[in-house]
């Protein structure tokens, strides 16, 4: 997330002063809500003997991941403001939706609203800090939406079962591996048309070309294989995803 908020300043035109100050925010928001989700599933992980996560195998307390949560929040709102207060603002927002699915979201239906808000916002963090503030196009606030629900249903697809045994019931729980796994690739693909189609000047053969080879991927990771717990749906989600990312920083200056 970081590393896509830098690459897209840097094509909007932010420079590199603006471009490092979207860097250092971004990062400083993840870190919070990633060690935030680490101290509110502490308890969870450590059933499911994730052995990936040092306060699950007891390597960290949870107090200290949750002071650590906290710090990174604190420094994120000097950071965010770097941008100006508007672009501030929008990235405070961002963080603060991650935050509230962590605590709240995640065990519900609208679990994937705060993945289309943050994701959707994105854009203007960028576009609001230029030199010439202004909203991002309605495109790219889109795509941005649609991706952050993909990369939901992605990020829950390989733990649905240990969800589900540890009480999360947000909506790819509720909808089940084999829906997710159809989902995530379409709504990956979905972000790709709107890229496509949405800027100005007409769509090319390389708009076409690129439209039609997330398509084939996006059919081939889903109808071909039979195993629910192929990973193959995952990867055609993954691939995608990156193709609509590739088509929306080459897009970057057409934000506005």
């Amino acid at each position: 997330m970081t590393v896509l908020a830098t690459v897209l300043a840097v094509a909007a035109g932010r420079g590199a002063a603006g471009s490092a100050a979207v860097a250092a925010a971004v990062l400083a928001g993840q870190l919070s809500v990633g060690w935030c989700n680490d101290a509110a599933d502490a308890r969870r992980d450590t059933i499911c003997g994730r052995r990936d996560k040092p306060v699950a195998t007891g390597e960290l307390p949870p107090r200290a991941v949750a002071v650590a949560a906290g710090a990174a929040l604190a420094l994120c709102v000097p950071l965010s403001l770097l941008s100006g207060l508007a672009a501030g603002a929008a990235h405070l927002g961002m963080v603060a939706t991650g935050w509230s699915y962590n605590l709240l979201f995640k065990h519900t239906l609208l679990s994937p609203l705060p993945y289309a808000a943050a994701f959707g916002a994105l854009p203007a963090f960028v576009t609001l800090g230029l030199p010439s503030p202004s909203w991002p196009a309605w495109w790219a606030v889109a795509a941005g939406a649609l991706l952050g629900v993909g990369a939901h249903l992605v990020n829950v697809l390989p733990d649905i079962q240990d969800d589900l045994a540890t009480g999360v019931r947000g909506l790819p729980q509720r909808l089940g591996r084999g829906a997710c796994r159809r989902l995530a690739p379409s709504l990956m693909l979905a972000a790709v048309c709107v890229l496509v189609t949405g800027p100005p000047g007409g769509v090319g053969r390389s708009g076409w070309a690129l439209a039609g080879a997330a398509a084939a991927v996006s059919v081939a990771g889903t109808a071909l294989p039979r195993d629910v717990r192929s990973r193959w749906p995952f990867r055609a989600a993954v691939i995608v995803a990156g193709m609509a990312v590739a088509q929306l920083l080459l897009h970057g200056s057409d934000m506005t």
